[in-house]
């Protein structure tokens, strides 16, 4: 009860400030052009558009999307684009969290299909009802699980896994174990540091812990919740970055440093993202680090 209460307080502060961040997030720069690229087989990601990157995989008899991206208008030029790969129908949408960018989308998915997410990402999407970028409360997720769910899809070996809060309290990764794919998300976008909404109950330290275990899976590609494919050499580099970043910050803060000298000894960061106010990386540790009882 007292987590279900602690997420919609969160989301109850993140609508107030919706306003502002919608206003920041229109005099943005426009997306990129929408785009779909083939990984393997019958494995794609698309990239552009509005919202994150989507991926599908064309199985025996059906489609598996992961994500939907961020409105129904831009979902249904996901739709378009498999139709050119696959006269199946969508049978399973895999959400890696629950941000707007990757869940809203839904309702321009047919009803009906089985929506599959970690547990904690269908408690933030019915905790974001009554909010500006509230979930489509009809498309919540019809299957969840805790740590790990295996599962043959249409034919396709599926993994998914999640480890601690990281991102938000409920991101998953999902594995294509013959193919040696892992689609991971906002784990493994492209920012500076790491990226985390406190407000979502992500955590910096389970950050790095979900890296490590997306290091240890088996795996060659990565594909990212925005920008370009990543491989685990790259996520190697970024995760010494953080680890070292955040013993940087903590020894700082053990010496009485203020947040504003800290910052001072970073480059840019990450701004406000949307309607979850979430800082950038350094002052999100700070936050961790004195947090009070």
């Amino acid at each position: 009860m007292k987590g279900r209460q602690n997420i919609a307080l969160a989301f109850a502060i993140a609508a107030c400030l919706s306003m502002l961040a919608t206003l920041a997030v229109a005099q943005g720069p426009p997306p990129e052009p929408f785009s779909v690229q083939n990984i393997k087989d019958r494995v794609y990601w698309t990239r552009g558009g509005a919202g994150g990157n989507t991926g599908f995989i064309v199985g025996q008899d059906g489609v598996i999307v992961l994500d939907s991206k961020m409105t129904p208008d831009a979902a249904k030029t996901v739709l378009a684009a498999i139709a050119k790969f696959s006269p199946y129908p969508i049978t399973d949408i895999i959400l890696s969290h629950s941000d707007a960018d990757h869940v809203n989308g839904l309702s321009g998915f047919p009803a009906g299909i089985r929506i599959i997410a970690q547990e904690n990402c269908k408690r933030e999407m019915e905790a974001s009802k009554g909010t500006a970028m509230a979930a489509p409360q009809d498309y919540l997720p019809s299957q969840t699980f805790d740590k790990e769910l295996d599962l043959t899809l249409d034919g396709v070996r599926v993994q998914l896994r999640h480890w601690v809060p990281a991102h938000t309290s409920g991101d998953l990764v999902m594995i294509l174990p013959d193919e040696g794919i892992v689609f991971g998300g906002d784990l493994v976008d492209l920012t500076q540091f790491a990226y985390v909404h406190p407000l979502k109950g992500g955590s910096t330290e389970g950050w790095i812990a979900s890296m490590k275990g997306i290091l240890a899976i088996d795996a060659d590609t990565f594909v990212s919740g925005h920008g370009d494919l990543q491989t685990k050499e790259t996520l190697k580099a970024r995760l010494a970055a953080v680890e070292a970043r955040r013993e940087k910050i903590k020894e700082m803060v053990a010496a009485g440093t203020s947040l504003d000298e800290i910052k001072k000894t970073a480059g840019p960061e990450e701004p406000p993202y949307g309607p979850y106010n979430s800082p950038g990386f350094t002052e999100v540790v700070y936050q961790e680090l004195t947090k009070k009882g």
